[in-house]
């Protein structure tokens, strides 16, 4: 679903701007990030498999998470109900400071390799689809959590990935999983200008795009 032109216009290009590097004595940490029904969460579980069985120390996790602040997350996104804008930012952003806190932030500091389902780009995203600024969003992000050593984002038509996620079986979404919305989420995504980010064409068969997956993660990370 085409964008407003102005909107369009706007969303040219959302660069990074912090400079930042992530520390090279601590582990990896790698963002799967996509709208809903992209596959992220599938390559997600290939990956940590290879890891694993490449004799690789991998932890899984994801956001929302199962914290307090996750929880209403996910509550809100099953029953369709909305929340002003600025509420719910602010649940997506304690949900991931207690995430930093309490699994990323140690993982790395044991040198562990972290997969999270989600992290900062979606919230610029999603958040940005809801009328926040999606650079506003991205430069305090950046400022404030561990940056990625690496974010495949997985692209894909938003009504492509609607229809995965109605067939997957899962509990629905409707807060979310709205063609209009996921179309400016879409947007916002494919603006993002990260050193960290690569994108993953995620409409082809699944073996496909973990080939893709394990490529990325060779030639960034130098991982099996």
């Amino acid at each position: 679903m085409p964008l407003p032109a102005a909107r369009a216009l706007a969303l040219r290009r959302i660069a990074s701007t912090s400079g930042r590097e992530p520390p090279v004595n601590r582990g990896r940490l790698i963002a799967f990030e996509g709208i809903d029904g992209s596959g992220k969460s599938t390559q997600l579980g290939r990956l940590a498999q290879a890891l694993r069985e490449a004799g690789r120390d991998a932890i899984e996790t994801r956001e929302p998470t199962d914290g307090e602040f996750g929880r209403r997350i996910r509550a809100m996104a099953r029953s369709g109900e909305r929340v002003d804008p600025a509420e719910e930012l602010r649940w997506f952003v304690e949900d991931r400071r207690e995430h930093v806190a309490r699994v990323i932030g140690p993982g790395l500091a044991a040198g562990r390799i972290v997969l999270t389902d989600r992290y900062f780009l979606s919230t610029v995203a999603y958040q940005g689809a809801r009328g926040h600024d999606p650079a506003r969003l991205l430069a305090e992000s950046e400022s404030e959590f561990p940056l990625p050593d690496l974010a495949l984002l997985f692209e894909i038509e938003p009504a492509i990935g609607l229809a995965r996620a109605a067939s997957r079986g899962a509990d629905a979404e409707p807060a979310f999983e709205e063609q209009r919305l996921l179309a400016e989420v879409a947007a916002i995504l494919h603006a993002l200008a990260c050193p960290y980010i690569v994108r993953v064409a995620a409409d082809h068969p699944p073996d496909a795009v973990e080939r893709a997956v394990r490529y990325a993660v060779r030639k960034r990370l130098d991982l099996p």
